[in-house]
């Protein structure tokens, strides 16, 4: 750390005049912003966003996640330091990334949700730079989509998840974290022959085309066998990368809403993410961090580390 930097910094979320460069403020003071990244709804010259969408209202369990944004964006105030550990490059140093703050919604006002959605993401993507969402339960995953799919074409997506999320819903104005994969591809967003889930270990009766690669498979086969049959899948094709941070076991993630034994271990998930550098990752999103579930802390820790390894997958390809 420099010493020297961290006793003249505060408020780096306001106060920095760079997009660019890493922060020494102090870990513990300050306003919190997504790894010190100034908040900003001024794109030009950004090369990613950050956003928030705080939405729980539609989870079948424990809701919370409308909490998960403020807490990964505290939690991820430890890190801005030092470049992310296994990468080979510094994408704080390199890229100019921005905190755009969370979505503006009217809580009750559910069924005008997934619209408002839709429309943030639109609105960012149509200038220029990808985003990475903090949800948030996982049902906002289907309505950004549709701002990516806009964009892109139907597209390949890499879920991490204990679940499959393909209940059978065919009413399209239904908000359900449970459904948000079986509509996407009901409705083209998606393309099943491009996309893979990884880490489920709940029942699926139809996974609709779209390949699995289940936690026993994952634990067998290892990390590298993974990552290697997920490029395969999703080719070079535009892709998206959701992660549900239900998609680790309860051991490392208990501040979810409907955590499932057996999931994948954090050194698991971080190896898998490192490894598929260089995939045509357009956006991304961490989901499901309840933190009321988890008194340490632990569960947006990982959902920062999580934030931030799709930082680093979205921007691979850019370095020159």
């Amino acid at each position: 750390m420099a010493l020297e930097d961290a006793k003249g910094q505060i408020d780096l979320a306001f106060t920095r005049a760079d997009l660019k460069g890493a922060a020494f403020e102090n870990t513990f003071g300050g306003a919190t912003s997504f790894l010190r990244r100034k908040y900003t709804k001024d794109l030009r010259g950004v090369d990613l966003v950050v956003t928030g969408v705080p939405f729980d209202q539609a989870v079948t369990n424990r809701p919370g996640t409308r909490f998960g944004p403020r807490a990964i964006r505290e939690a991820s105030s430890l890190q801005p330091y030092d470049p992310p550990y296994g990468w080979g490059f510094d994408p704080l140093e390199e890229f100019a990334i921005a905190d755009y703050g969370d979505l503006a919604f009217d809580y009750a006002n559910v069924p005008a949700t997934p619209a408002a959605i839709t429309g943030h993401i639109a609105g960012i993507l149509e200038q220029g730079p990808g985003t990475v969402t903090l949800g948030g339960d996982h049902f906002i995953t289907l309505p950004i989509l549709r701002a990516y799919a806009a964009k892109y074409g139907p597209l390949g997506v890499i879920q991490f998840d204990a679940h499959s999320d393909l209940w059978a819903d065919d009413d399209m104005d239904r908000v359900d974290h449970g459904t948000f994969m079986y509509k996407a591809v009901k409705l083209g967003l998606v393309d099943p022959a491009r996309s893979v889930q990884i880490g489920i270990r709940t029942e699926c009766g139809d996974y609709l085309g779209i390949q699995y690669l289940d936690a026993r498979t994952c634990h067998e086969k290892g990390a590298d066998w993974v990552v290697s049959r997920t490029r395969e899948i999703v080719g070079s094709g535009p892709t998206y990368v959701t992660f549900d941070i239900d998609a680790l076991d309860p051991a490392f993630a208990p501040g979810t809403g409907t955590p499932v034994w057996g999931g994948l271990a954090s050194w698991q998930a971080a190896a898998m993410l490192r490894d598929l550098a260089g995939i045509n990752m357009v956006g991304g999103d961490v989901v499901e961090v309840s933190p009321p579930y988890d008194t340490t802390g632990a569960t947006a820790i990982a959902g920062a580390h999580v934030a931030y390894e799709l930082c680093c997958l979205s921007l691979w390809n850019k370095r020159k």
